[in-house]
């Protein structure tokens, strides 16, 4: 694609007043984006409204040009158009692609095997750790992470990924030189230079409410499969396992305690048919991948460490550690608070104690 078709995918995606679905429609009659701009009202009117007609006319808005014009012209940052090869296949099948895409990164990420990954933006620390355990894996094993730069498990799923081949993709909901949250900042950096940033919307667009539900279904679209790592029930992260399931692909849930509201999402997907994940074999063989790298151990302290292994993972009583492990009150306590100290156990409300690691 030459500069100039370029330029006229551009002069439409900032044309106020069109919209991705509108131009999409009209990209099926006219063809190609010249062929729009060059159309005359009358020809417009017979395929469009007329408010979309004389926005088409009227043309760019001429400070987001120039604005995406100077993103655009640094290294690393990319325009994918419906009609470029490196536009990622999968979003191909989905019912509205976007026509555009900003990139900055690695393109080569888009058409690799990948696996969305999402949950809480209020995870837990053991949440946190599950999801950078199980990126980790799978991106050692040749899945690309894919999820949305959010606190808590986005931000640990990009982060397990990093440093691997495979790495990671932040499909964002703000344009592509905006950061959102700002505490991401650092890790968003990162992500650009070793894996991918991508935005549908261009440069400029600051973080809007509608914007988040739509960024989920391309992060499930160029995703084979999703996995929930942690989610409550009225957490986004369902609508990206839901539109995954739309999509026909495979939604998998990590399971937890029945006492954490953060896991309940996770619990009525199962219910609904989501493959319970406890490792990350149980999905490299539910989407028919080889595994190639051993899953390292996800609670190493536990071989070594009786008292961990008999706290299991719900929440439990001093009293019924004292009955179990054959120590004393005191012992356990101490133990206990060396526990906390270094990550490894929390304490909950009405005296009980939950490991974390």
């Amino acid at each position: 694609m030459n500069d100039s078709e370029r330029l006229d995918w551009l002069h439409l995606t900032l044309t106020p007043g069109l919209g991705s679905v509108s131009l999409c429609r009209l990209l099926a009659v006219f063809n190609t984006p010249e062929a729009i701009r060059r159309a005359s009202s009358s020809q417009l009117l017979r395929h469009t409204s007329a408010e979309v007609s004389h926005a088409i006319l009227r043309g760019a808005d001429p400070q987001r040009m120039a604005l995406a014009l100077n993103w655009l012209n640094r290294p690393d940052n990319h325009l994918l158009t419906l009609a470029d090869t490196d536009y990622p296949a999968r979003l191909l099948d989905i019912t509205d692609p976007p026509p555009v895409l900003f990139a900055r990164g690695r393109l080569d990420l888009l058409n690799k095997p990948a696996l969305a990954m999402v949950g809480s933006r209020n995870a837990s620390a053991q949440g946190e750790r599950d999801a950078t355990h199980f990126s980790r894996n799978l991106a050692e094993n040749g899945l690309t992470i894919i999820s949305g730069l959010a606190l808590g498990i986005d931000a640990a799923a990009h982060q397990g990924a990093l440093g691997t081949n495979a790495s990671t993709i932040a499909v964002i909901g703000t344009g592509p030189d905006i950061v959102y949250p700002a505490r991401n900042r650092d890790l968003a950096h990162t992500i650009a230079a070793q894996g991918l940033i991508l935005s549908e919307l261009p440069p400029g667009t600051p973080a809007k409410v509608h914007h988040f539900p739509r960024r989920n279904r391309l992060i499930s679209g160029l995703s084979m499969g999703c996995l929930v790592v942690e989610a409550g029930l009225d957490s986004g992260s369902l609508i990206t396992a839901r539109l995954a399931a739309e999509q026909g692909k495979e939604v998998f849930a990590i399971p937890g305690s029945i006492h954490s509201p953060l896991t309940r999402g996770c619990h009525r997907l199962i219910r609904e048919g989501a493959k319970l994940v406890e490792q990350t074999s149980d999905i490299l063989e539910e989407l028919h991948l080889q595994q190639i790298a051993p899953q390292a151990q996800t609670n190493p302290a536990e071989s070594n460490d009786p008292l961990l292994a008999i706290m299991g993972h719900a929440p439990i009583a001093l009293d019924t550690l004292v009955m179990r492990s054959g120590l004393t009150a005191q012992q356990v306590s101490a133990i206990l608070l060396e526990k906390e100290l270094i990550g490894e156990v929390a304490s909950r409300p009405g005296g009980l104690y939950q490991r974390l690691a």
